[in-house]
């Protein structure tokens, strides 16, 4: 019963950290777990590239912040989406069949960004 008790309240404790984490500190921890992958498999130059990114974001990371880039890349990526509308409205006008199709392809992937980007939590 004691063993239970001690590791809900351990659980608990470790689930209420997590959620007390700032955005920077949860892209820092990104960055480290990157580090580590790149070192397990030996890639010096991205352990280099990714050691620079975590000391401009100690240096630099406002939460704030974050959430402007973030709400940028969105609108951004929208912005993308009605191009690629335009273009696939253009190709479907001239009754290209490849061009549509390419076109097509195109901002399904364009729309798949755009999820990924709205479902991150900042």
């Amino acid at each position: 019963m004691k063993y239970r008790i001690a590791l809900a309240i351990t659980l608990f404790t470790l689930s209420a950290g997590s959620y007390a984490n700032t955005l920077c500190q949860e892209k820092e921890q990104d960055i480290q777990r990157e580090i580590s992958y790149a070192e397990k498999h030996n890639n010096q130059n991205r352990i280099n590239g990714l050691n620079k990114a975590l000391s401009e974001v100690r240096a630099n990371c406002s939460d704030s912040q974050l959430r402007a880039d973030h709400k940028k890349k969105i609108a951004e990526q929208k912005k993308e989406i009605s191009e690629r509308q335009r273009d696939l409205a253009e190709a479907k006008q001239k009754g290209d069949a490849d061009k549509i199709a390419k076109r097509e392809h195109k901002l399904a992937e364009a729309q798949e960004d755009l999820k990924k980007l709205e479902a991150r939590d900042y």
